[in-house]
C-alpha cells in the first residue's frame, strides 16, 4: 500500500538497467539504446564480453546510429590496470604473421617501426593485416585533399602509402618488417606462436610517474609524504655489508604508493657480488599486491659476452644454483624452448626453480583465465602448447635429460660448477664476441670511454 508521499513523488529519471538491455542468449550480445554523439539521436550500442585465448577478458562494444550512419567500435579490458606496462615487438617475416590477432587498448600505441609510422590511439580488436589496412586507409583517404592544400606533404607520404599497399598485396620484397605495440596499462596484446624465437619479444616495464599521472593512477599526497628514510647507521660508512638487509624508500610502479625496497648483497663463489632486491605493495595497507624481485650484478662491462651450456642428466643437476641476469636469453632445443632476455626477469635460483618460474609465467599467460581457460584456442595451437608443457613438466620432475643454454652479452649470468676447481664435464662456458646488434641494443656503440674529458673542456670553452 503506497503512502501519499509516494504518490506525490516526482517520477524518477533513472531506469532499471534490465529495462534497457536486450540480450541475445545465443551469441551473448547485449544491446543498449544510447545517444549518438554525432547527431544526438538515439542509436544502438552492442556489447559482447569475450575471453581471449593467451590473454584475458575484454569488453567489445559497437555503436551504430541509423539516423546518420555513424559507427564506432572500441575494446576495453574487463579487469583493472596491470601493475606493469607492456611492449610487444614482432618481426613480420611471412604472410601467416599478418593474421596474428591484436588487441589494443585506448592507451596503447601501435607502430610500424620499419616505416616509422604510428597509428592514432584507440581501442580495437583486429590482426596485423587489419591494423596495416586501417593505417593505409587513413593516410590514402586524405591524399586528394593534401595534393591541393599541402603538395609537399602529399609527395612525402606517397612512398609510405605504396609500401603499405605492397605489404597488403603480400609482395615478397616487403618482408620482413617490424611492428610494435606499447601499452602502459599492460592490457594490450599480440598473439604468440609456439614456433616463435627472436622474432617475438615481450617486455614488461615499470611505468614512469608521468605515465601513472596520465592514467589517473596517483597516490594520495599524505601517502607520498609518509616515506621513512633509510637508517644506514654511520653516514661516513658507505660500504654495503654482505648478508645485511638494507631498506630504501621507493614507489610502487603499479599504484604509486610508497613501498619499502629491501636490498641484500650476496657473494657468489667463483663469480661476482650481486644485489638481490625485493619489494611488495601490501594489500592490507591498501596496496595493489604487486611484488617484484630482481638481481643486479655490479662491476665493469666485460669485453665479451658469455654462453653457458649445461647438460642436465640427474636430479642433482636441477639443484644447481643459477643466476639469470636481465640481459640473458635462454633456450633449449630438447625442450623446444626459447626465451628472450626480457621474457623473464632476472633472478637467483636453481635450474629447477628457473624452469618452474618460466613454466608458471607461460602457463599463466595462456591458460589461467578461470574456468575453461585455454578452451577457446585453435585446436592445433592448444595441442602444441599441451605437448610443450607436458615435456617441460617432465624436465622439471627429472624425468627427461636435456641441454639448456644461457646466452648473456654482458656475461652477468652464472651456473654453479659442481666440480670446481676441476673441470665439470656437464658444464661448458664460452666467451664470445658480441654482435653489432647486441652492442647497439646495450647502448655500447654510443658510449664513449676515452677522450670525453677533452670534449667536456671544449664545450665549456
Amino acid at each position: 500500500m503506497s503512502t501519499d508521499a509516494e504518490k506525490n513523488a516526482p517520477e524518477s529519471q533513472f531506469q532499471n538497467i534490465g529495462d534497457l538491455v536486450e540480450r541475445n542468449d545465443e551469441t551473448g550480445v547485449m544491446s543498449v539504446e544510447s545517444m549518438c554523439m554525432n547527431c544526438h539521436e538515439n542509436g544502438i550500442t552492442r556489447i559482447l564480453l569475450l575471453r581471449v585465448p593467451f590473454f584475458k577478458d575484454i569488453v567489445v562494444d559497437s555503436f551504430y546510429c541509423e539516423h546518420c550512419n555513424f559507427a564506432n567500435n572500441t575494446v576495453k579490458p574487463a579487469g583493472s590496470i596491470s601493475p606493469l606496462g607492456i611492449k610487444y615487438t614482432l618481426d613480420v617475416t611471412c604472410e601467416n604473421d599478418l593474421q596474428r590477432q591484436v588487441i589494443r587498448s585506448d592507451a596503447a600505441t601501435f607502430k610500424l617501426d620499419t616505416l616509422g609510422i604510428e597509428m592514432p590511439k584507440g581501442g580495437e580488436i583486429s590482426n596485423i593485416e587489419g591494423m596495416i589496412q586501417r593505417t593505409h586507409e587513413s593516410l590514402a583517404g586524405e591524399q586528394p585533399l593534401r595534393k591541393e592544400q599541402a603538395p609537399e606533404l602529399h609527395d612525402a607520404l606517397e612512398p609510405l602509402i605504396q609500401k603499405l599497399q605492397d605489404i597488403l598485396d603480400r609482395r615478397d620484397d616487403c618482408f620482413p618488417f617490424t611492428v610494435s605495440l606499447d601499452d602502459p596499462t599492460g592490457n594490450s596484446w599480440i598473439a604468440p606462436n609456439p614456433s616463435d624465437k627472436t622474432n617475438y619479444r615481450r617486455i614488461e616495464y615499470p611505468r614512469t610517474h608521468e605515465q601513472n599521472e596520465e592514467l589517473g593512477i596517483t597516490a594520495e599526497a599524505s601517502e607520498q609524504q609518509t616515506v621513512n628514510p633509510m637508517d644506514m647507521g654511520d653516514p661516513e660508512d658507505s660500504e654495503i655489508v654482505d648478508g645485511q638487509v638494507y631498506t630504501l624508500p621507493a614507489e610502487c610502479p603499479g599504484c604509486t604508493r610508497p613501498v619499502d625496497l629491501k636490498i641484500k648483497k650476496v657473494s657468489i663463489p667463483y663469480f661476482k657480488d650481486v644485489l638481490i632486491m625485493a619489494s611488495s605493495c601490501a594489500p592490507e595497507d591498501g596496496g595493489c599486491s604487486y611484488k617484484q624481485n630482481e638481481v643486479k650484478v655490479g662491476g665493469e662491462i666485460p669485453e665479451k659476452g658469455r654462453r653457458i651450456t649445461l647438460k642436465v642428466e640427474t636430479i642433482t643437476d636441477l639443484s644447481r644454483d643459477v643466476l639469470k641476469s636481465g640481459t640473458c636469453a635462454l633456450h633449449s632445443e630438447d625442450l623446444e624452448l626459447y626465451l628472450g632476455a626480457s621474457s623473464i626477469s632476472s633472478r637467483f635460483t636453481t635450474i629447477e626453480g628457473l624452469l618452474t618460474a618460466m613454466r608458471d609465467q607461460l602457463h599463466g599467460n595462456l591458460y589461467d583465465l578461470g574456468a575453461g581457460g585455454g578452451d577457446s584456442m585453435v585446436s592445433d595451437d592448444k595441442a602444441k602448447w599441451d605437448r610443450f608443457f607436458a615435456r617441460l613438466d617432465q624436465a622439471i620432475n627429472g624425468e627427461l635429460k636435456f641441454t639448456i643454454v644461457l646466452e648473456d652479452p654482458l656475461a652477468n649470468s652464472y651456473v654453479q660448477d659442481l666440480c670446481s676447481p676441476a673441470k665439470d664435464p656437464q658444464l661448458e662456458v664460452v666467451d664470445y664476441e658480441r654482435t653489432e646488434e647486441e652492442e647497439e641494443e646495450l647502448g655500447l656503440t654510443d658510449m664513449k670511454t676515452e677522450g670525453y674529458e677533452e670534449d667536456a673542456e671544449t664545450q665549456e670553452a
